[in-house]
């Protein structure tokens, strides 16, 4: 099974709590606005993905497994 994730950079907050709880998966630009470092991370990363993406208040990340 393989998972795909995504961001929309225009719908982010920047509240960084993508980040803060998947950074192997997820960083901050300059202007704090997600980005994507891994698009198909291992397990441990996709559990931390899916956590990332109930955080985000924007919803400004999909994880489709």
């Amino acid at each position: 099974m393989s998972a795909v994730i995504s961001v929309d950079t225009t719908a982010c907050v920047g509240a960084g709590q993508c980040a803060l709880v998947a950074g192997d998966v997820f960083d901050q630009d300059d202007d704090g606005i997600v980005v994507l470092l891994d698009e198909s991370p291992d397990q441990a990363g996709l559990a931390s993905a899916h956590r990332a993406a109930s955080l985000c208040p924007a919803r400004a990340i999909a994880v489709e497994d």
